[in-house]
């Protein structure tokens, strides 16, 4: 194992100390938690929005802090679910009278921990209620989407929702709109390497030299096939198809894509995927808005890569073009 690190068991403090002393404009820790971390500046008369996660994922979960994004995060150990009282300390730090919703992935102990931080919030007459993504199509069919991981396609929804949420609207319109865009992504990836976890020392997971695992998840899940490596073009040409195949577009429709590294993946591979998948989108007739290219949503150093498709309306593409400020949307 060869990682930057100190002592293993500190590796979660050290890095978000990190992201904090360099970023103090965008982000501060709770007073109650070094486990928590929310905006610099509080965000007042909006509805509050927080997510949380394992850590190992940056800048997914904590990165999308900031204005026109989330208000606060809880933060769990690497690839382990924030504790029930670090979630309710992040809803609380997110709450200014207006409600919260929580938005966070399709993980077991993740909806287990936010349900029971919910219920007992509502008990100190809290409004919060939650937005469970689920958009990787390799993890349950179209039939059972309620049962997909939430994996990249998350940052669209952090980003819509929060920009409608940072216009002041009410609880059940921002709500409306978290639900619409997680019903509106689509991601499906692959993996070419394993992670390595700092505590444990050694690979999640074993691959071949000469392998891919085609909609491996972002803990090391396992995906729908196991082959040869192949062409970044028949990559993505396999991806495409599963993707569009499961999400209604016609020509002339409007999508923005996002073409995200899982750790190792460098930009030029990147771009050559995104080469092609553009060129994919155009040979059906659909208009890519706006592209994101670059890491977004990471597993530790894990080679491989995510595509994500985001079908976009008028009303989509607006909240997703205004402004937000952390240092990882971009």
């Amino acid at each position: 194992m060869k990682k930057i690190i100190n002592n293993a068991d500190n590796f979660v403090e050290e890095s978000i100390s990190g992201l904090v002393k360099s970023y103090p404009e965008i982000y501060k820790y709770s007073s109650e938690t070094n486990k928590v971390l929310m905006r610099s500046v509080k965000g007042n008369n909006k509805v509050g929005l927080v997510s949380g996660g394992g850590s190992g994922h940056l800048p997914l979960f904590t990165g999308y802090i900031g204005k026109g994004l989330l208000d606060s995060c809880a933060i769990g150990n690497v690839f382990a679910s924030p504790s029930v009282d670090e979630i309710s300390t992040a809803i609380k730090s997110a709450n200014s009278e207006k409600g919260v919703l929580c938005i966070y992935g399709n993980y077991g102990g993740d909806v287990m921990n936010f349900d029971m931080a919910s219920e007992m919030l509502e008990m100190e007459d809290i409004k919060v209620e939650s937005v469970v993504v689920a958009d990787d199509v390799a993890s349950a069919s179209k039939e059972e989407k309620e049962k997909r991981r939430g994996v990249t396609g998350m940052l669209y929804v952090f980003k819509t929702t929060g920009a409608i949420a940072e216009s002041g609207a009410d609880f059940d319109e921002v709500k409306r709109v978290a639900l619409k865009t997680n019903e509106n992504i689509r991601t499906m990836g692959i993996a070419l390497t394993p992670t390595i976890l700092p505590q444990a020392g050694k690979p999640t997971f074993e691959i071949g030299d000469d392998e891919m695992e085609i909609g491996m998840g972002i803990h090391g899940e396992p995906g729908i096939r196991r082959g040869k490596l192949k062409t970044a073009n028949e990559i993505t040409e396999e991806l495409s198809e599963k993707l569009l195949n499961d999400i209604d577009l016609n020509k002339g429709d409007k999508v923005s894509i996002l073409i995200n590294s899982l750790g190792a993946t460098p930009h030029e591979e990147l771009f050559i995927v995104a080469n092609k998948f553009n060129n994919i989108l155009n040979d059906n007739g659909i208009i890519n808005s706006k592209s994101y290219v670059g890491r977004y949503a990471t597993s530790m150093e894990m080679a491989g890569m995510s595509i994500t498709i985001l079908k976009l309306d008028d009303e989509l593409e607006k909240l997703l073009l205004e402004e937000a400020n952390c240092p990882f949307w971009y």
